[in-house]
């Protein structure tokens, strides 16, 4: 029973801990979406402003291109084209965007997982935690039984000693009234013999007198 208890509160001392660890790792991970989220929306922003600045500048390029505002450029000079950097800007932003996003949804599953698995944790250690308590119970139900079953058997051991006691104490005085009996059956015998032969000298003594008194009559 020790031992189920202090297993008991062992499990429950990791109980305690997981939920405080998955406590921490949820409000990380709020952190973090919160983080990309907001990394996201600022980009999106970053990325709305960058289009329209190109498509702005893309417009009036156009425009100098079909109505040409003076003489034509000098030999050596290039004709006014599209920033080729922009593509490659947006297309960083983009990515980045897209990286946040995937963050995102990674820490999101590993969210669901981590909780997913807590859960088993906490049932399963409070399925073993019941089972332990049941044990501890029906363990105790025994142990009550037991030195019920214990305290009855010596009261019974303590009523067999009182009889025997009083059992030897009536063999005793038997055995002292037997012991009176045939120390005094001898002195008893010889009485009474001499009893029987007190009265067989009378009966000769009385036989002898009637005699005598017959044959002086006669």
């Amino acid at each position: 029973i020790d031992t189920l208890k202090a297993e008991i509160a062992s499990l429950q001392t990791e109980l305690k801990r997981a939920g405080e660890d998955r406590e921490q790792e949820n409000k990380d991970f709020q952190e973090t979406v919160a983080d990309q989220r907001a990394t996201v929306k600022l980009l999106e922003k970053t990325l709305d402003v960058l289009k329209g600045f190109y498509n702005k500048k893309h417009k009036g390029a156009s425009l100098l291109q079909q109505e040409p505002a003076g003489p034509p450029p000098p030999p050596g000079f290039k004709s006014y084209k599209k920033n080729s950097g922009s593509g490659g800007v947006m297309g960083m932003i983009q990515q980045i965007i897209a990286d946040a996003k995937t963050e995102e949804a990674e820490a999101i599953q590993a969210e669901k997982d981590a909780q997913s698995a807590y859960e088993s944790f906490v049932k399963d250690t409070n399925d073993s935690i019941t089972a332990k308590q049941d044990s501890i119970t029906d363990k105790s139900d025994t142990k009550a039984k037991k030195e019920g079953e214990l305290t009855d058997s010596k009261k019974d051991l303590e009523n067999i000693m009182i009889e025997l006691e009083e059992l030897a104490n009536e063999s005793s005085d038997l055995h002292k009234a037997c012991d009176f009996t045939l120390k005094n059956f001898d002195v008893r015998q010889s009485a009474r013999d001499e009893e029987v032969e007190g009265l067989r000298e009378a009966k000769a003594a009385l036989s002898g007198a009637q005699l005598t008194l017959l044959q002086r009559s006669g």
